[in-house]
């Protein structure tokens, strides 16, 4: 077995670099970005394999997928079919906790503690920051096949001091980092399964240090912890199956995975099946990034126009905090502040249909799901029609609205005796018509046309208006 140390370039695990980062750094800081709110005070939520003897001591003994769930160690297990002679290749993830003081310089030369320190026009405060580690493993399927493959992986503690000067270049005090040593286990192996054409690969990542006492505080058990742990796999000369997914003839072997705070599904482009990203935080295959998004926000169910949006109204003293909080909170401070109008406009949203062939010499589609739109080729909501009160209502149609007094929105009540034109007619999973419509006399009709915004009315709730109808 061959380890790469931290830090080493491959191309292997690129498709997946920005989802993988996501995760990295989900949570790590939230809106307002600022170190004085709440929920930047409870951080580390995601991935967290926290000492031994810490954990044991407080019954963290869950053995659910759920990341969230606090514990010593995580397990990854899914299916690859692949010749003997075929390298596996594993890349395991996660942030090492960096404690960040300020020290004021005293008159006699000695450092005294200060919660922020200001120098000319640089404030800096104390914040728990994190270093990301990573460690590239190589190995053959036959070797996993012959035996348990094991690594420690030992990342050391440090502290650095970097001078704080004013304007004039007098020192007024430093900025001291210290980290702590992590220490961690990682067990490769792969075993038979029930469908002879596949291999059960697993991947037990342990925390193994000792130096944190069972009754230390949690921020204590963080210094010594894997945050955010997560892992990629790669195979040259074979391919992953789905577990989300799977064809028929592997749905038993993919059951009988055993995933542990962590879950694999298939990463890079769709239709690939060489990489998985096993994720503390559960995901699609192919999970992507939106191309739209301008950088990481730190919250990976993030809508970055809300959150853009909500960073532009911070004032000026709340944005100082922010970038005086962290480096990767002012970078997001300062990409709000200089985001041109185009890249905001471009966050307001994008539609994205996966049956939709757009043209050219594109690959095949997946199946539309069921709950979209013209899933069902027997239905579809531009053609589709329904018969009220004797007269057939379809695409085009006008009706006028008499929204239900009950069980409705309220805000529909103000519609009735509006016109409306029906836009598309779909059927739901129970097998019910609903009419979506633009009305009438909206100056915003002719945008929600174009932006799919429709009002959602059952046949019951319209009347047809046939030429010559008078006004209701």
């Amino acid at each position: 077995m061959g380890r790469t140390a931290a830090g080493a370039v491959t191309s292997w695990f690129a498709a997946a670099q920005a989802v993988a980062d996501a995760i990295l750094y989900e949570g790590y800081l939230l809106y307002p970005y600022r170190r004085s709110s709440g929920k930047n005070r409870v951080r580390w939520q995601f991935g967290v394999l926290l000492p031994p003897a810490w954990a044991q001591a407080r019954g963290l003994t869950d053995a659910g997928v759920a990341g969230s769930a606090e514990s010593w160690w995580q397990q990854t297990e899914c299916l690859v079919q692949a010749p003997g002679d075929a390298t596996v290749h594993l890349r395991v993830r996660f942030l090492q906790m960096q404690q960040r003081t300020v020290e004021e310089r005293q008159r006699d030369g000695s450092y005294r503690s200060a919660d922020t320190l200001r120098a000319g026009s640089r404030v800096e405060m104390g914040f728990d920051e994190a270093v990301p580690r990573e460690f590239d493993i190589e190995v053959s399927l036959r070797e996993l096949r012959t035996s348990t493959q094991r690594l420690d992986l030992k990342v050391p503690g440090g502290e650095a001091a970097e001078p704080l000067t004013d304007d004039r270049g007098h020192l007024l005090g430093r900025v001291v980092r210290r980290r702590w040593p992590v220490m961690a286990g990682v067990a490769i192996s792969a075993g038979r399964c029930e469908t002879p054409r596949l291999v059960r690969l697993r991947v037990r990542i342990e925390n193994t240090g000792r130096a944190i006492p069972a009754e230390s505080p949690r921020e204590r058990a963080l210094q010594g912890s894997l945050i955010a742990c997560h892992c990629l796999l790669a195979v040259h000369g074979g391919e992953f199956i789905s577990l989300l997914d799977p064809p028929e003839w592997a749905a038993a072997a993919a059951r009988a995975c055993s995933n542990v705070h962590t879950f694999p599904v298939l990463a890079g482009e769709p239709g690939s099946g060489d990489l998985v990203l096993s994720s503390p935080i559960l995901l699609y295959d192919h999970p992507q990034v939106a191309p739209e998004s301008p950088g990481d926000l730190h919250d990976a169910a993030e809508i970055d126009e809300i959150l853009s949006l909500r960073t532009l109204t911070l004032t000026e003293a709340e944005k100082q905090e922010a970038r005086a909080t962290d480096p990767r909170a002012a970078a997001i401070v300062d990409r709000a502040d200089a985001m041109p109008p185009e890249v905001l406009a471009r966050l307001h949203g994008a539609l994205r249909s996966p049956g939709t062939i757009s043209g050219g010499d594109q690959a095949p589609q997946p199946p539309l799901p069921w709950w979209e739109p013209g899933a069902d080729s027997s239905v579809p909501p531009g053609t589709d029609g329904v018969m009220v009160a004797g007269e057939w209502v379809a695409k085009g149609s006008r009706v006028r609205l008499r929204p239900r007094r009950q069980g409705t929105d309220p805000q529909d009540v103000f519609l009735d005796g509006k016109t409306a034109q029906v836009e598309a007619v779909l059927v739901d999973v129970d097998g019910s018509h609903q009419l979506a419509v633009t009305i009438e006399d909206d100056p915003g009709a002719d945008l929600n046309r174009w932006q799919g915004r429709f009002r959602y009315f059952s046949p019951d709730e319209v009347e047809p208006v046939t030429e010559g109808s008078g006004p209701g």
